[in-house]
């Protein structure tokens, strides 16, 4: 028994001093020490965790090479190749990690809504419950700053540039034709519901590589990932009726949305400014279908509206009322697939395709027109690290545009043209650390209707200088081509890409339910369209001689923390731009620019009442216009522009909605601009007319009830 005693604690006593001791700190990059690291050799079950001096020490019978794995929350998992015979005294400095929520993100030119966005302005429910936006997209986003309020329009004008120099980007795909029907000073709406969509990115300039054909921002859209639960929506209005369903399986799920709108029962009861022979009306619908793979999602979208009208309106050169008649019919659809593959790689690709189809008549001429767009796209995605991501891709965009016109008792001329543009990009993301990133990208193009090859450079840069603020830079060269209103007559004249370059300085503070952004930007634009007759027409001198700029500071402030149940933002813009472009005679501020503009919307919940009120007031500064009777070119100013709006939703019960709201509560006198007779009379004089919105006031009504799973849910977020 002796024997075998001695023989196990020779055995026990070798097995001590077989084991080899590592040791060692781990600290961060400023040397502090780091507690509660994880510390342990890759594959064993060996290791410790650091003290609060950062100190850890453990031993293991593993000889020779090992790795050495470091963990802590908030730092870069950290791997080290040691020789466990003379691990002792390891110094470990660990890198922050750049993933954590208070790591620095690129904000300059970009207001983000939605669940999924690292920095938020709004949320999903802001864009569509503002007093005035009366369920539209482009309205809500009218009450942000670097956004002008052209009520004449209705369409998205930043920062200077015109409507169509924002480009709108469905779940990644381009939509060619992304607002409603419209004439002449008669306000359109965005084809697009809230139904359906998650997030919502507005970049005001500075924009990703990612993105083309666009000379000012873009409007990003995207759809739902994931249905929450079956349920039905139904909507009972004084302007319509609509219903949406929602079905959801296993792996997969439909959402269906549908409206007819019809404006006779507004029109009749409210006056108003031009008389409608046939008011407003249309039918439209939306659908998602999202199917989930093991790796990736697939999601259908698709959207459709026919819309028509028939009004009588003023017109300063003739005696008695022009008639404007219009029907429209678009469809747009498309296709994408996100998913991940291989080591840490992505995948994106997407097909889309829009058709419109306009026929107007005009007292007694006739135009019909038609396009036909589609876009390809693939984006693949590499994450190097976590301080490197790489993405590369490529799209194809076709567009084919025809318009016929038809003069009464004339015959008739046909012009279009059908053009296609190739494109491909690359770009980077490199976070230096939790307090510096960067973003830089190329985008290079060939549009084969211009015969033009175009490399744009895009670059941008944030800093965190504190816990909860940081600063941003963004530069890019952007290019488009001149819209249909020009290049339909291709087949006359050759044109170039119109061209601007961005710059932007912004800073942001976030905290606790409260945001301040603060962005000053200049932008300087080239090539522009230049034409020598009074209205665009196919005998036009075409040139792309145009230039201008613009520059500005936009501030916004938001606060949801400050008084219970109530918050509310403030958007003000400031701007100073001018433009020689179009027949101008000289270099001037275009019409639809007001040098200040300021928004404030408030919201308020009263639990006692069960019920949600918001004010949105919206001003701006006088727009100039040019005066035919001053030998100044663009001399006049428009008097201020001030509108009041408010509304109310009341819940019935948690699924029932009783919705009221109002514009212009105040009933404020607005005048958009003037429209000046073509030739003088007798006197020499050229007479002129207000140009004032269809309505003095909005009113609208509505009864909305949701039938769900969890007997909870309810459409506030959709009004």
């Amino acid at each position: 028994m002796k024997t075998l005693f001695f023989i196990s604690l020779f055995c026990f006593s070798s097995f001590i001093m077989a084991q080899n001791v590592v040791s060692g700190r781990v600290t961060g990059a400023k040397g502090l020490p780091v507690s509660g690291a994880n510390v342990y050799l890759d594959g064993t079950y060996d290791g410790a965790t650091s003290d609060e001096k950062g100190n850890f020490s453990f031993q293991t019978t593993e000889k020779g090479q090992q790795t050495l794995i470091v963990s802590a929350l908030t730092f870069e998992t950290f791997n080290l190749k040691i020789e466990t015979e003379k691990a002792v005294a390891i110094v470990v400095k660990l890198k922050e990690s750049v993933n954590t929520l208070d790591a620095v993100v690129i904000t300059a030119g970009n207001l983000e809504a939605g669940d999924k966005s690292r920095v938020s302005v709004l949320k999903p429910l802001d864009i569509v419950t503002t007093a005035g936006s009366a369920g539209n997209i482009i309205a809500a986003l009218q009450t942000l700053p670097g956004t002008q309020s052209v009520g004449e329009d209705g369409r998205l004008f930043v920062r200077g540039g015109e409507a169509d120099e924002t480009q709108t980007y469905v779940d990644g795909m381009r939509v060619a034709q992304p607002y409603g029907a419209a004439t002449q000073n008669l306000p359109t709406r965005g084809r697009f519901s809230p139904f359906l969509f998650s997030g919502i990115s507005f970049s005001t300039g500075g924009y990703s590589a990612e993105y083309g054909e666009a000379l000012s921002s873009v409007l990003l859209l995207t759809t739902q990932d994931e249905a929450d639960q079956n349920k039905t929506d139904l909507s009972f209005m004084t302007v319509g009726l609509g219903l949406g369903n929602t079905e959801k399986w296993k792996k997969s799920s439909l959402s269906v949305n549908t409206a007819y709108i019809n404006l006779a029962p507004y029109t009749a009861a409210i006056p108003q400014n031009v008389s409608w022979n046939k008011p407003y009306q249309s039918l439209s619908g939306e659908t998602v279908y999202r199917y989930h793979f093991e790796r990736g999602i697939f999601k259908v979208y698709a959207a459709f509206d026919a819309a028509q009208f028939d009004l009588n309106q003023e017109n300063v050169n003739y005696v008695d009322k022009v008639n404007v008649d219009l029907k429209n019919n678009n469809f747009y659809l498309n296709s994408v697939y996100k998913g991940n593959f291989g080591s840490n790689w992505q995948l994106t690709t997407g097909l889309s395709y829009g058709f419109s189809k306009n026929k107007i008549g005009i007292i007694y001429d006739q135009v019909q027109n038609q396009e036909n767009a589609t876009h390809v796209k693939i984006k693949i995605k590499k994450t190097i690290s976590d301080r490197i991501k790489l993405s590369f891709g490529g799209d194809y965009f076709t567009t084919k545009f025809n318009e016929d016109y038809t003069p009464n008792g004339g015959f008739s001329l046909n012009d279009g043209y059908t053009n296609s543009i190739a494109a491909a990009y690359t770009e980077g993301d490199v976070f230096f650390s939790k307090q510096l990133a960067a973003k830089i990208g190329v985008r290079m193009s060939h549009n084969e209707l211009l015969k033009e090859n175009s490399i744009s450079p895009r670059a941008s840069l944030a800093y965190k200088i504190a816990k909860n603020s940081q600063f941003a830079f963004a530069y890019g060269n952007f290019n488009q081509t001149p819209n249909a209103t020009y290049i339909k007559y291709s087949s006359f004249h050759q044109f170039e890409s119109e061209k601007a370059a961005h710059y932007i300085l912004n800073f942001q503070y976030t905290k606790d339910k409260t945001t301040f952004r603060a962005e000053t930007y200049y932008k300087k634009y080239s090539d522009l369209i230049k034409y020598d007759t009074p209205i665009v027409q196919y005998n036009s001198v075409f040139s792309n001689t145009g230039s201008g700029y613009a520059k500005g500071l936009d501030l916004f402030w938001r606060d949801g923390n400050s008084v219970k149940n109530l918050e509310y933002w403030i958007s003000y813009s400031y701007i100073d731009t001018k433009r020689d472009y179009k027949n101008y005679t000289a270099t001037v501020t275009p019409s639809f620019v007001a040098t200040n503009s300021l928004s404030i919307v408030t919201k308020y919940w009263i639990d006692d009442w069960k019920s949600q009120i918001g004010f949105t007031n919206s001003f701006s500064s006088g727009r100039p216009y040019n005066n035919p009777n001053e030998t100044q070119f663009m001399n006049g100013t428009t008097k201020s522009y001030n509108s009041l709006s408010f509304n109310w939703a009341y819940l019935l019960t948690t699924q029932k909605i009783l919705y009221f709201s109002v514009s212009n509560i105040l009933g404020t006198q607005n005048v958009f601009g003037y429209e000046y007779a073509n030739t003088p009379d007798s006197n020499g004089f050229y007479k002129r007319r207000e140009i004032i919105p269809t309505a003095d006031r909005f009113f609208f009504v509505g009864f909305f009830w949701s039938i769900s799973d969890d007997k909870k849910s309810n459409q506030l977020n959709t009004l």
